[in-house]
C-alpha cells in the first residue's frame, strides 16, 4: 500500500529535540543586567559631575551690563577692563585698530574744512552778537580763502579717503537715516582680519588685516604722511583756533587728541599706543561681549561685560539675570543734543534713560552703579566760559564751577533713583574720566570687588 504524503515530521519515529542550559542563560543575563547598570551608574555619576560643574561655573559667572546713551563712555570702560584684566588680548588688536585712528584723523580734517567753508562764507551775513564777535576777532588776520583753498587743495586726497575706509571698516553694516561714518557690529575684529583657508574663522594671533582693509589702510597711511604738515598747519591755524573757542566749530572729543598727535601718528611704523586706543571712537551696534577672569580672595570669577550699542530696546532681553549694571552719564554733554532729536539735552536724555533703568522690573536685583563721567572735558568747558545756565536753565544762577555743576547733576541722578527705583537698592556713584588711567582703575577695582562681593553674598559661594 502506497504512504499518503504527509508532513515532514509525520513519521511514527521519535524526534530528538535540543536542549538549553537554562542555568548558565540566566547567569549570562544577569552579567549583562550587571554591566549595563554598571555603565548606567558611571553615566549618570559623570552627569551629576557635568552638571554641578557648569552650575557652580554658572555661579561663579558675573554678567554685568553697560548701558548708556551714545558716547557715553561705554566702549572706553569696557578697554579699561580689558586693561586692567587682559590686557593680553588688547595688545594683540593694536594693529586692528590703527586705520580707526586714520579714519578719526580724516573725519576731524574733513569737518573743519567744511565747517570753514561754511562760517567763512557767512560770517559777513551773521548779525548775532556772537558772529559780530568771531568777525571781529578773524579780522586782523586779513583774507583768508587763498591760504584755505591752498590747504583744501593739498588735503583732498586725504579727506577724499574717508568714505572708502569707512565702507572697509564697516563691513557693509548701513545705517538708516543717511548718516555716514564707522558703524560696526560686536567681533569687528574678526572681519578686518586674515581668513584661514577654508575662509571659515579669522586667523588667530595674525595681528593683521585682511587684505582690502590692508590695502586702504596702507594708502591712507602713505597720503597721511604726505600732507602731516598741511593737517598740522590746518589745525594749528589761528582761524580754526578763533572759531573752535568760540564754538563754531565742533569736532568729536577724540579729534583735538589725534591732530596734536599728527606728527607721533603719521609715520610709516605707527602702531596705536594705549592712549590711542581709550580716545579712538567707534560707533557699536548692538550687544558685544567681553570676558574676563577675575581673581578674588584666592578664587576665580569669569566675568562677562556687555557694551550695549546701538537701538535701546536691545538692552532689555540682557536685563532679567545680569549681576550689576553700571550705567555712564557724560555730565560733560550739557551744551550738547541728541543727533536723532535736536530738541533733547543730552543730560535730560541721561537722566530719562536711568529712570528707566531704576523702574523696570527685569533689573531689580541688580547692583547699580553710577558713573557721572567725561568729568575731564566738563572742567575744560567750564575753564574756558561755557555757562550751564544757557542750556539747563533750572540751574539758574548757581556758581558756574566744577564743584557746583558736579554737585547739582549727582543730586538729580540720586533724586532719580530715590523716586524711581523699586527695589530701594543702594546706588554706588562715582565721578569718572575714562582716559585717566590710574584714576579709572581704582574705581574699576573698587566697582570690581563690590560686585562680586554682593554676587557671593547673593548665590551663597564661599
Amino acid at each position: 500500500m502506497t504512504k499518503r504524503p504527509g508532513h515532514a515530521h509525520s513519521t511514527s519515529e521519535p524526534i530528538l529535540m535540543q536542549t538549553f542550559d537554562v542555568t548558565n542563560i540566566n547567569k549570562e543575563y544577569q552579567f549583562y543586567d550587571e554591566e549595563a547598570a554598571r555603565v548606567s551608574q558611571k553615566i549618570d555619576e559623570e552627569l551629576k559631575r557635568d552638571w554641578v560643574r557648569r552650575k557652580d561655573a554658572q555661579r561663579r559667572q558675573v554678567k554685568v551690563m553697560l548701558l548708556g546713551q551714545a558716547e557715553s563712555g561705554k566702549s572706553t570702560l569696557q578697554k579699561q577692563f580689558q586693561l586692567y584684566y587682559a590686557h593680553h588680548a588688547l595688545d594683540h588688536e593694536r594693529p586692528l585698530w590703527r586705520p580707526v585712528v586714520y579714519f578719526n584723523i580724516l573725519k576731524a580734517v574733513r569737518m573743519i574744512l567744511d565747517e570753514l567753508d561754511h562760517e567763512l562764507n557767512n560770517l559777513s551775513i551773521d548779525d548775532s552778537v556772537e558772529g559780530q564777535a568771531v568777525a571781529h576777532s578773524l579780522a586782523p588776520l586779513g583774507d583768508l580763502s587763498e591760504e584755505f583753498s591752498r590747504l583744501r587743495t593739498k588735503l583732498v586726497p586725504l579727506v577724499a579717503m574717508e568714505d572708502s575706509l569707512a565702507s572697509e571698516l564697516s563691513g557693509g553694516v548701513a545705517v538708516t537715516g543717511g548718516r555716514t561714518g564707522v558703524y560696526v557690529r560686536a567681533g569687528w575684529q574678526a572681519l578686518v582680519t586674515p581668513l584661514s583657508p577654508n575662509r571659515s574663522r579669522a586667523l588667530p594671533g595674525t595681528g593683521g588685516l585682511s587684505p582690502a582693509v590692508a590695502q586702504v589702510t596702507s594708502l591712507a597711511s602713505r597720503t597721511l604722511i604726505s600732507v602731516q604738515n598741511e593737517v598740522d598747519e590746518l589745525w594749528k591755524h589761528p582761524a580754526v583756533r578763533i572759531l573752535l573757542n568760540n564754538r563754531r566749530i565742533r569736532l568729536d572729543e577724540s579729534a583735538p587728541f589725534f591732530l596734536d598727535s599728527i606728527k607721533r601718528v603719521a609715520q610709516p611704523d605707527y602702531l596705536p599706543s594705549t592712549a590711542d586706543l581709550l580716545n579712538v571712537r567707534l560707533q557699536t551696534l548692538g550687544v558685544a561681549e567681553h570676558s574676563f577672569d577675575i581673581e578674588l580672595c584666592g578664587s576665580r570669577y569669569n566675568w562677562l561685560m556687555y557694551d550695549v550699542g546701538g537701538a535701546r530696546h536691545a538692552w532689555v532681553p540682557y536685563f532679567d539675570d545680569a549681576t550689576a549694571i553700571i550705567f555712564l552719564a557724560p555730565i560733560s554733554a550739557f551744551d550738547q543734543y541728541l543727533e536723532e532729536d535736536p530738541r533733547t539735552n543730552r543730560v535730560d536724555d541721561s537722566l530719562q534713560l536711568f529712570t528707566a533703568i531704576c523702574s523696570n522690573k527685569l533689573l531689580k536685583n541688580s547692583h547699580l552703579v553710577l558713573m557721572l563721567n567725561k568729568t575731564d572735558l566738563l572742567r575744560k568747558k567750564l575753564e574756558a566760559g561755557v555757562k550751564v545756565r544757557k542750556y539747563i536753565t533750572s540751574y539758574g544762577d548757581r556758581p558756574n564751577t566744577y564743584a557746583d555743576v558736579s554737585e547739582y547733576f549727582r543730586a538729580h541722578f540720586i533724586q532719580v533713583h530715590k523716586r524711581h527705583d523699586i527695589s530701594r537698592r543702594a546706588l554706588y556713584v562715582h565721578f569718572t574720566s575714562m582716559l585717566d588711567i590710574r584714576a579709572t582703575q581704582d574705581i574699576i577695582v573698587n566697582v570690581g570687588e563690590a560686585i562680586i562681593r554682593s554676587h557671593i553674598a547673593k548665590t551663597g559661594l564661599a
